[in-house]
């Protein structure tokens, strides 16, 4: 019987030391993201409304305001929330967010699902706020 060679064992350990390096890189994370736009009544993007993201749930678990962003919509009417930061790998599931937009006297109301490691789109639309 031979004694392993230094060299086999060492071009062994450089080939598992790369399938490790390699096999970690292949799993990223993917953004999770929630892409509000705000449209009139005639469906043209309304640049400059509040958006406002939130949780409302029956039976909170946590503290949900960690899941609260709001901002104003760009020129074309659309805000971006980034919820990366929240997510973490092997999670079931994310969030289901409710949605309020302003601008002026205009007003309007949704609910977003937001799915991990996606861009998850919704488009509300402003009408006139009735007393």
């Amino acid at each position: 019987m031979t004694a392993p060679r230094p060299f086999s064992l060492l071009a062994g350990t450089i080939a598992l030391l790369a399938a490790v390096f390699v096999l970690n890189s292949c799993n990223k994370v993917e953004p999770t993201k929630a892409i509000i736009t705000v449209v009139d009544e005639d469906s043209q993007p309304v640049a400059g409304a509040y958006v406002k993201l939130f949780a409302n749930p029956t039976y909170p678990l946590g503290d949900p305001s960690r899941l609260l962003k709001e901002g104003n919509t760009d020129a074309s009417g659309i805000i971006v929330f980034d919820y990366s930061d929240f997510y973490k790998q092997g999670q079931a599931g994310f969030a289901v967010l409710d949605i309020f937009a302003s601008y002026d006297t205009l007003a309007a109301e949704g609910i977003i699902k937001i799915l991990e490691e996606e861009e998850n789109e919704e488009t509300v639309v402003l009408v006139p706020v009735t007393i």
